[in-house]
């Protein structure tokens, strides 16, 4: 499998898919408020990343720092929101040790995105 726009359009769009069945499974199916708090959590977080995949996909950056960033976003979104899931679905506590690592990749993320965006050439100014 190439690491192209393509792909990281499609993992982006099945990260917001789950995003929001996660957040609706919270809204319609969970009585436990501190399960709905962790699944409303987790689903917020991965679809802002969700969105931030796509972000990478469609901006040209410099293309060796540009493969970075989505999948730094996709790997903390599977290790954050899922641990959060999990947890909300009754996996032990202990679960939630995790959870920082994946935070921990959403920052490396960003902070990726922002070496890949210094390393882009410059647009001339509109007009």
């Amino acid at each position: 499998m190439a690491w192209d726009r393509r792909t990281w359009t499609v993992f982006a769009a099945l990260s917001g898919l789950v995003s929001v069945a996660a957040g609706a499974f919270a809204a319609h199916a969970v009585s436990d408020p501190a399960a709905k708090d962790l699944l409303r959590t987790g689903a917020s977080y991965e679809a802002s990343h969700a969105l931030a995949v796509l972000a990478c996909a469609a901006l040209p950056l410099h293309a060796r720092r540009a493969v970075w960033p989505p999948a730094l976003f996709l790997l903390g979104s599977a290790i954050f929101s899922g641990s959060l899931y999990a947890m909300a679905l009754g996996a032990p506590h202990w679960l939630g040790a995790i959870t920082p690592v994946g935070g921990l990749s959403l920052m490396a993320g960003w902070a990726c995105l922002a070496y890949a965006a210094a390393g882009a050439p410059r647009e001339p100014p509109p007009g």
